[in-house]
């Protein structure tokens, strides 16, 4: 193992460089959060792979997880990395038919599941997975762990002698894509991709650091909350794990994170709770609140533009820090030093408003396909917008076409027992089809227009980006989630859905029902007036084919339960617009005969 790129050794180099006293996670038991020391850790994890080898899990196996962020998910990986099994996860809130498909596709010989209403969906699927073995709860732990105990004192040198026989082309994980359209594909990702995924942050210094501490509420079953977990142990920092997604803003005060990683979805519910406070001050307040984001536009633009803050305004933002900033910040934890937002798009006002309130937060970029990260806004280097430069050791270019193509020691192996899909993605060279559109400007930031297959070209030939119609919609507060559509289509329309606290708040000041509900809202008028300002606004300075001309207001959001939402808060198009298809139509009842502006631009 001396000199492999392996999980197995990373794990191990860990528990030899960091004090056996130091904390290395952090778990929450209702309200209490306990640490958990490296020397803690790396007993169980000892224990549980010599369990696993009592269990007859050998190099190769595919070993199922189907559990939420906790540390026996993190613990239980490290443990089947130490034996050289695949670790194949599945998402918390996954289905029945979902689970197994995974368990199916991946041919798992046993899985691991958070508790009984886990278990409960392996078993429907049972008769159909002839390759599963064993099938354990968290539970079952303390037993396997024990065994493992024993089977060590009659086999001392098993454990070592099968982690020194992994080598870093011997695959670590799949990692099945959640899927916006089709079935998900099962990424096959090396121990070499996953250790130079994570080694990356030795070339970036300062931007996470031993004895940080990461705030985790991400699936594990995704790369980028993967990435996290394996990156702790790398890097020294402790993770906090929390399973619970909608705990995550009472979590914040009390881990007090310095590192937050996000999709973009919770930043946009902090954006609009903040921005509901703001704008609910008056008076001498209202005029401090105006004042520090004015003081906070000009120190951002002047720090990333690289340029010294004049002593007079620095003066001012430290003051307005104490005043207006620090009870932003207080929200987060108070000392919130990286928060990373990835995943999906965020939009670019978004982030301003936070630098404008002295949080900084780090636009990220990548895909399943190359181990989760290719470019990175970072401390020195940030540009709003865009989703930052190359990570050190990724090569990027663009196609004819506008897609953006990788190349790098991470891109993965291929897709599981689909070579006609691995063909399309990876050339002979080795660079990764991303299957996003992308520009690279002069000084190597890159911006993502859109995916490439989500791109929608009208019926008159115009081709728009979604993406960025519907970031600009969700930076108001009244709107939850947003779907433009236009694909073969006249002109573009979208389906928004209403957040419910704000627009209920608003409804309430307006006089409206007390107790009406979204479905209700969604009808009224006076709604439709608000948001159709909100439209207004976003079509500004947009050229007329990119403009929205019509909108829906839908009586409930996108939900994952209806699977309309990927673990990750992306919408899956294709089911959204199967499921308003009726919605859809009514925007184009009549078109484009009774809309002269519209009929123009399919022309």
């Amino acid at each position: 193992m001396d000199g492999q790129r392996t999980i197995a050794r990373l794990w191990r180099d860990a528990v030899s460089r960091w004090p056996a006293g130091d904390t290395a996670y952090l778990t929450r038991a209702r309200d209490t959060w306990h640490p958990v020391t490296w020397g803690e850790a790396a007993a169980t994890v000892e224990a549980r792979a010599n369990g696993l080898l009592a269990r007859g899990i050998a190099k190769g196996d595919a070993f199922a997880i189907l559990a939420g962020t906790t540390l026996d998910w993190a613990l239980t990986d490290f443990a089947l990395a130490q034996v050289g099994a695949v670790t194949a996860p599945v998402y918390a809130t996954s289905s029945s038919a979902d689970v197994a498909y995974v368990l199916g596709h991946s041919g798992a010989v046993a899985v691991l599941c958070e508790d009984e209403s886990q278990r409960a969906k392996v078993e429907l699927a049972r008769d159909r997975l002839p390759a599963l073995r064993h099938v354990l709860t968290f539970a079952d732990l303390p037993a396997l762990d024990a065994e493992g105990r024993s089977y060590r004192e009659s086999h001392p040198t098993t454990l070592d002698d099968t982690a020194a026989a992994i080598a870093e082309d011997d695959l670590f994980t799949f990692i099945y894509t959640s899927g916006t359209t089709g079935p998900p594909k099962g990424c096959m990702i090396t121990h070499r991709n996953y250790y130079e995924m994570v080694a990356v942050v030795e070339r970036m210094p300062g931007f996470v650091l031993a004895g940080d501490v990461a705030l985790l509420y991400l699936p594990l079953a995704h790369n980028f909350g993967r990435l996290i977990h394996l990156a702790g142990p790398f890097s020294g920092y402790a993770v906090a794990f929390e399973p619970d997604p909608y705990a995550v803003a009472a979590a914040l005060p009390q881990v007090r994170p310095t590192v937050f990683p996000s999709v973009p979805r919770a930043f946009e519910k902090m954006h609009t709770a903040v921005l509901a406070a703001f704008e609910e001050t008056t008076g001498l307040r209202r005029r401090l609140v105006d004042w520090a984001l004015r003081v906070g536009r000009r120190v951002g633009a002047l720090r990333m533009a690289g340029e010294p803050v004049p002593t007079a305004l620095a003066v001012q933002h430290r003051l307005a820090d104490r005043l207006v900033y620090s009870k932003v910040k207080a929200r987060l934890g108070g000392r919130l030093r990286v928060p990373i937002s990835g995943g999906a798009p965020l939009a670019k006002e978004i982030a301003e408003f936070f630098d404008a309130v002295d949080i900084r937060i780090y636009e990220a970029y990548g895909l399943t396909e190359c181990t989760s990260g290719a470019t990175a806004n970072r401390p020195d280097h940030y540009r709003y917008g865009t989703v930052g430069q190359a990570l050190p050791g990724f090569e990027l270019r663009l196609a004819e076409d506008g897609e953006l193509l990788i190349r790098s020691e991470t891109v993965f192996a291929g897709y599981y027992a689909d070579p006609a899909a691995t063909a399309e993605v990876l050339d002979d060279d080795g660079w990764l089809r991303s299957g996003d559109v992308a520009t690279i400007d002069e000084d190597g930031f890159v911006t993502i227009t859109d995916r490439k297959k989500d791109i929608i070209v009208t019926s008159g030939g115009k081709n728009i980006a979604p993406q960025n119609i519907e970031n600009d919609l969700k930076t108001s507060r009244f709107v939850s989630q947003a779907l433009v559509v236009g694909d073969r289509r006249p002109y573009a329309t979208a389906l928004i859905a209403l957040d419910a606290e704000e627009v209920g708040k608003w409804a309430r000041g307006q006089g409206l029902a007390a107790d009406a509900d979204v479905a209700a809202l969604s009808s009224d008028p006076r709604v439709r007036g608000l948001l159709q300002d909100v439209v207004d606004g976003v079509n500004e300075g947009r050229t007329r084919f990119e403009q929205v001309k019509r909108f829906a207001i839908l009586p409930r959001d996108f939900e994952a339960e209806r699977g309309e939402v990927t673990p990750t808060l992306k919408l899956k198009r294709r089911v959204c617009l199967e499921h308003f298809a009726d919605e859809v139509e009514a925007l184009y009842t009549g078109a484009p005969g009774d809309d002269p502006a519209a009929a123009a631009d399919a022309g």
